[in-house]
C-alpha cells in the first residue's frame, strides 16, 4: 500500500504495511527481491532447521498404591541449541515436578529486573481435585481419559516455556529437561554458554 509520509525532514510517498513508515523519495522504486538470494535445493528445503527445540511427553506410567499412587511421564527433549548441554534427553517426571517448574519461573521473573525482562508463566492444567474424592465410582485422576488430557496440558505448558527465549536460559529449565533428578536445594540463576 502506498502513501505520503510527512515529518521533519522527511517528505514524499512511503511504503505502509510493515511496522514503521519507509521514506522513499519519487524516484525511489521498492526493491522487494531478496538480497543475495540462490535457488533452493531438495537438501536446503529438507534439511534439517537450523535451530530447533522438540519436547514431547509420552509413555504415561501410573506407580504406587493406595494414596501413594501417581503417574510419571517421560519427556524427550531434542535440540541443537548451543544452551542445552545435552542435544538428546529423557527423562521422568511427575505432576508435582512440573509445580516445582513453575513455582522456580514464576519466582525468579519476580526479581529485581522483573519490569525488564519478565517470563509470563502459562497455567498447568488444574490439580482436578473432585475426581481425587473417594466416594466417586470411577479412578478418579488414573483414567485414561483424565491421563491422556493431563499429558497434552502438560506439553503444551512445557513446549511453551522451552520455547521462551528467557527461559532457555535458566538453569530450573535446564535442570527439569535434562537432569534424572531435581535438585531442589539448587542456586537459581542462569545458564551461561
Amino acid at each position: 500500500m502506498r502513501g505520503r509520509f510527512s515529518g521533519p525532514g522527511v517528505s514524499g510517498p512511503a511504503v505502509f504495511g510493515s511496522w514503521f513508515p519507509v521514506a522513499m523519495s519519487d524516484s525511489t522504486v521498492a526493491d522487494t527481491r531478496r538480497l543475495n538470494s540462490k535457488p533452493q535445493d531438495l537438501t536446503d528445503a529438507y534439511g534439517p532447521p537450523s535451530n530447533f527445540l522438540e519436547i514431547d511427553i509420552f509413555n504415561p506410567q501410573t506407580v504406587g498404591v493406595g494414596r501413594n499412587r501417581y503417574t510419571v511421564y517421560e519427556l524427550r527433549m531434542r535440540t541443537n541449541l548451543p544452551i542445552f548441554k545435552l542435544k538428546d534427553s529423557c527423562v521422568r517426571r511427575r505432576y508435582s515436578d512440573f509445580e516445582w517448574l513453575k513455582n522456580e519461573l514464576e519466582r525468579d521473573s519476580k526479581s529485581v529486573n522483573a519490569f525488564l525482562f519478565q517470563i509470563v508463566v502459562p497455567p498447568l492444567p488444574g490439580k482436578a481435585l473432585k475426581r481425587q474424592l473417594p466416594f466417586r465410582g470411577d479412578e478418579g485422576i488414573f483414567e485414561e481419559s483424565f491421563i491422556e488430557e493431563r499429558k497434552q496440558g502438560l506439553e503444551q505448558f512445557i513446549n511453551k516455556i522451552a520455547g521462551h527465549p528467557l527461559a532457555q536460559n535458566e538453569r530450573c529449565l535446564h535442570m527439569f529437561l535434562q537432569d534424572e533428578i531435581i535438585d531442589r536445594n539448587y542456586v537459581p540463576g542462569k545458564v551461561r554458554q
